[in-house]
Order: C-alpha cells, then sequence, then structure tokens
C-alpha cells in the first residue's frame, strides 16, 4: 500500500521505522513544523522529520491538517494514513481521503484515557495496568472501532517517559501488523465496549503534588507528570521540582514538611512521606535534595500542601 504517516514527538518513531521496514511504501511524512528549543531557541526538527530524513523520505511540515496540508497529501494518493501522535486533528475532507481512510496508534486501552496525554492520566489515576489500541480514526475522538490491542503491566516506580517509551516499541510492531492485516484484507476492527475517560493535554500546574493526600497518590502524581510538565511542590512561592523521589518511610511529617534523615530529605504529606532525591530549585540545576537542603543554610522551608489547579 502507499501509506501516508503523521507524527511529531520521539515515541511516533518507532511505527515509522517498523512501517518503512515494511514491504509497503511511505509516500509522505507529515509532522509538524521545526520548534524552537533549548535556551538559544535554536529552530529544531521534530524526531519525526528528523527519522524520516534519515529514512529518505519526503516531509510536509504543517502544524495544522488545513486545505493546503490535505491538497499536498492528496497529490501523493495514499492507501491508507497513519498516525501516531502528530498533534493535530484530521477533520474531513482529509479524514476520508485515503481508501482505507486513517488509523491511530494510541497509548492506551481503549474507552479508556482518549485524549493527547494517555499515559500521564493513566498514571496519575494510579492504574496499574495500560496498554496500546489501534483503531480506525473517526471525527469523534478516539472513538473508533479497535483493531488490535495489548495490555501492559505498569513496573512499579515507573514514570510516565518510561511507560511511553516501552509502549512505542511494543505499539510499533502492533500498528505494523495492523497495516499488513488491511492490505491483505484480514483486518478486522470491533466497537470499544466500556466506560469512556478523558485525558486532556497537562500544564504546569498539573505537575504541582497534592501533599494533603498520600504519598502513594502524590507519588502516582509524580510518575504521571515525570518527565513532563514536570512534578514538583511549591516553596516559598517558587517551584521546587521533583525529578527522582520514592516512598519515603511512615515518619510523622506534618503535610508539606522537610526534614533531613541521614542523606536523604523527606517530604511529608497527609499519609506518610516522600523520600526526595534529585531536585531543581528555580533557576538552578539538578542537584541532589540533600545538597540542596545543605544549601539553605539553617533555614527552615514547607511547601504549599493543596494543589493551587
Amino acid at each position: 500500500m502507499r501509506i501516508v504517516f503523521a507524527g511529531t514527538p520521539e515515541p511516533a518513531v518507532p511505527s515509522l521505522r517498523a512501517i518503512a521496514a515494511s514491504g509497503h511504501k511511505i509516500v509522505g511524512v507529515v509532522t509538524r513544523t521545526d520548534a524552537p528549543l533549548g535556551r538559544k531557541r535554536v529552530l529544531t526538527p521534530s524526531p519525526v522529520a528528523r527519522a524520516a530524513d534519515e529514512l529518505g523520505l519526503p516531509i510536509i511540515k504543517a502544524d495544522r491538517l488545513d486545505a493546503d496540508a490535505t491538497a499536498s497529501i492528496g497529490a501523493l494518493r495514499p492507501d491508507l494514513g497513519v498516525i501516531v501522535a502528530y498533534g493535530g486533528l484530521v477533520r474531513e475532507p482529509l479524514l476520508s481521503l485515503p481508501a482505507h481512510g486513517w488509523i491511530n496508534l494510541h497509548f492506551s486501552l481503549l474507552p479508556r484515557w482518549r485524549g493527547a496525554a494517555p499515559v500521564q492520566h493513566a498514571l496519575i489515576a494510579g492504574d496499574r495496568v495500560t496498554g496500546a489500541a489501534v483503531f480506525q480514526l473517526v471525527p469523534a475522538l478516539d472513538a473508533g472501532d479497535v483493531f488490535a490491542q495489548l495490555r501492559y503491566d505498569v513496573p512499579r516506580g515507573a514514570t510516565a517517559g518510561e511507560v511511553l517509551a516501552a509502549l512505542a516499541e511494543r505499539g510499533a510492531t502492533l500498528v505494523s501488523e495492523v497495516v499488513d492485516a488491511i492490505a491483505d484484507g484480514t483486518a478486522r476492527a470491533v466497537p470499544q465496549s466500556g466506560e469512556a475517560t478523558v485525558a486532556p493535554k497537562l500544564t504546569i500546574v498539573d505537575g504541582q503534588l497534592d501533599l494533603g493526600a498520600s504519598a502513594d497518590a502524590a507519588l502516582d502524581r509524580f510518575r504521571g507528570t515525570t518527565p513532563e510538565p514536570g512534578a514538583h511542590v511549591l516553596v516559598g512561592g517558587q517551584r521546587l521540582k521533583i525529578l527522582a523521589a520514592h516512598r519515603g518511610p511512615d515518619t510523622r511529617l506534618a503535610p508539606g514538611e522537610f526534614a533531613l534523615e541521614g542523606r536523604d530529605v523527606l517530604l511529608g504529606t497527609g499519609e506518610g512521606t516522600i523520600l526526595l532525591k534529585t531536585v531543581q530549585p528555580a533557576g538552578k540545576g539538578a542537584m541532589a535534595a540533600a545538597d540542596w537542603w545543605r544549601g539553605l543554610r539553617g533555614d527552615s522551608p514547607r511547601a504549599e500542601i493543596g494543589r493551587t489547579s
């Protein structure tokens, strides 16, 4: 088949490479335009753009799948569109342009966690099992019939970044198998069943830990917002970003209270403590939590207890 692939971030790259290695022809790769990155705000191609360039594939850069993008894609005469974390919606007439429409690799067990941030919301909610699904794209958000799914047991302590990387690799095989099945006419999709939940895009405020909740709930949010948008607590009105942490001992600390125990910094919650390993104060680089504590020179800070969002 002639395939148009749409994707932008690193988790989409394994699927692009898997399809490129198959017997199908990728006639175009759609990705978002170069974005300014780093302190110098250097315009940088997306991970998918870099991978497509390495593979020698034609690239269409577009931030929206508008009339111009639709015309460019239509000129490629695709049989199938494959989308993985592109970052934009596919609407008519583009949705029906390929002979077989579009399929989407989504990183959840649909219909749970429809939306832009399924892995993050799954971890925040404390889900211990998640997965990936390949489904037929329809106008409604992530609501199409499902061709194939895989289940994934979330490793203890795994962050959203780590889970997403694992699902990206496993999902690449899944989407490639569905593409083959569509090509040979054996693909069958079934309607989604069960309660639908939504996973909207996260913002910086979503990374603030609720220290009035239990340590386990706070750590679920830490894992779900690491590395993006970044887990943090507010200390003196400034964000203290938490880069590495795990469950601490059941030492009696008030919610928001810090304490140094040996070489570890503990943070109190509504039930139990969080052991901070690596933090990043506002305007500074990453450092061991104990070094941050020693740099306070005897001050006794407290973190804000409730979330501001």
